[in-house]
């Protein structure tokens, strides 16, 4: 198996000698429309090609993989760093018929789901808990498309504990927010496809800190990866310029949830509190 997708074309490229002449039409086609061979199926990909499947599943098989399924999925990690906004409007196009957007879309976000769940580890997710409870600062970095993500984590997290700095674009300098942090601190960064370069500058500075890093991203190819102590991967598989962020949303929920209900006394009162602040204030509509 490959060890990092980064290089599968690389991989190709460098086994084409020794494939088969059939085995090299789908080389060639691979390393040219990668962006278009990652959402196709064995057979799609064979009759475009001009070869039968069992082709397809062996030319797999010559660059390490168990089978069809893997390369693609290498092919479609991939996409995710290389692609420019352009060509993912143009995949779009050619994956999604308009009939088709609502059924693909939704049964997308449900492998996402499904998908991380399955890889969930269950002790980092423990311990990631435990830092939170037991960090003097808690700051919290997303930018660009994951800057809702962090916004609403920190909503959340700011109704439980009372120590949440949100990182993001303002009147301050990213840096000159996180000028604090400190090996006593949690720094939460959040990085999904297409990562944001100033995520990774702001965390490669909160480890010059010596800051405790939790790393919420899709996969171990992430810059953002090898930067933390914690790593919680959420599946954000895309087939367009859309980033989908569902996964990553209940990985999200299903943290606060646990922060929550280790401190569910104290937020019982915390809520009360606020539930007579609302109503006060009218913030929320009360009526029948």
């Amino acid at each position: 198996m490959i060890e990092d997708t980064k290089d599968l074309i690389l991989e190709i490229q460098r086994n084409f000698p020794k494939l088969s002449k059939g085995q090299k039409l789908i080389a060639q086609y691979i390393v040219e429309h990668y962006d278009k061979a990652a959402f196709m199926t064995a057979s799609k990909l064979a009759k475009i090609v001009g070869v039968s499947e069992s082709t397809v599943v062996r030319f797999a098989n010559a660059l390490g993989f168990d089978g069809y399924p893997q390369l693609q999925k290498g092919l479609q990690d991939i996409i995710k760093i290389k692609l420019t906004t352009v060509q993912r409007v143009e995949m779009s196009r050619d994956y999604f018929g308009e009939e088709a957007i609502l059924k693909k879309m939704f049964k997308s976000d449900i492998d996402n789901i499904r998908a991380t769940q399955e890889a969930m580890d269950f002790k980092t997710f423990q311990e990631v808990v435990d830092k939170i409870l037991k960090a003097e600062t808690i700051y919290i970095i997303g930018l660009r498309s994951s800057t809702a993500l962090a916004q609403y984590l920190g909503f959340y997290l700011n109704m439980i504990v009372n120590n949440v700095k949100i990182v993001g674009y303002g009147i301050s300098d990213i840096f000159e927010q996180m000028l604090r942090v400190s090996d006593k601190d949690l720094v939460i960064g959040l990085s999904f496809p297409r990562y944001s370069n100033r995520t990774v500058e702001a965390l490669k500075y909160a480890k010059e800190q010596n800051a405790t890093i939790v790393a919420i991203t899709d996969s171990f190819m992430s810059p953002i990866y090898g930067l933390s102590n914690y790593c919680l991967t959420a599946k954000n598989n895309m087939a367009s310029f859309v980033d989908s962020l569902v996964a990553p949303l209940s990985l999200i929920n299903a943290l606060i949830l646990a922060v929550g209900m280790r401190e569910k006394e104290e937020i019982t009162a915390y809520f009360n509190k606020l539930e007579d602040l609302w109503d006060k204030h009218n913030v929320y509509d009360n009526e029948k």
